[in-house]
């Protein structure tokens, strides 16, 4: 429905950067765009994506850019893009691009994915229809059982937590075992995939 609560404001500005007018310092909008409301919005699945940006996170860098640009581009899918180090960068609002936000945003300082994962719990909607992809070596700086303690939160709400291992420049899965066996223990799915196979398996998840 063409109604201003549907106006896509970042793919109208977007779409119509060709129209840009430099002397006037003007976009001229020529072709609105406007979101399908097929389903009500709580009825959408929708994936938290949570990057690891702290220094031991370096070699992947690039994986994290890749698999987040894949469901970021979905629009059936609500899609919520956090980076972290010992702080919470949410950047879904500002982020065209998520590759580019990634590589340009680096925080590399040390690691807190339990309170990324606690930011994360704070954004959920529906539990039932909702993926937390959390990219990291597990590589806990904060209170691993404030970690564990999240992570049964979630699972328990309902929540499919995916921690996906950190990859290397060479591909290599490169991860602390001890804390992701933790977290399997839980409930938690942990694997080391492509940016392809993860969103195979998500696709499977949500059908």
């Amino acid at each position: 429905m063409k109604v201003a609560k549907n106006f896509d404001a970042r793919a109208t500005v977007r779409r119509n950067l060709a129209h840009y007018d430099p002397a006037a310092r003007k976009l001229r909008l020529r072709t609105p765009y406007f979101f399908s409301r097929v389903r009500r919005h709580v009825d959408r699945w929708q994936v938290i994506i949570v990057v690891d940006e702290s220094g031991s996170m370096a070699d992947s860098v690039i994986h994290a850019a890749v698999t987040a640009a894949i469901f970021f581009g979905i629009r059936t899918l609500r899609t919520h893009l956090i980076l972290f180090d010992t702080s919470v960068v949410d950047v879904t609002e500002h982020c065209t691009d998520p590759v580019e936000t990634i590589m340009k945003v680096q925080l590399g300082g040390g690691t807190d994915i339990g309170g990324a994962l606690r930011y994360a719990a704070g954004l959920v909607d529906n539990p039932r229809r909702t993926v937390v992809v959390l990219i990291t070596d597990f590589c806990e700086g904060g209170p691993a059982e404030r970690l564990f303690a999240v992570t049964r939160q979630l699972v328990e709400s309902g929540v499919t937590l995916l921690g996906l291992a950190a990859l290397d420049e060479r591909a290599e899965p490169n991860y602390d075992r001890g804390t992701a066996e933790r977290m399997v223990a839980l409930g938690a799915h942990v694997a080391a995939m492509t940016p392809g196979e993860l969103a195979e398996w998500v696709a499977q998840k949500v059908r």
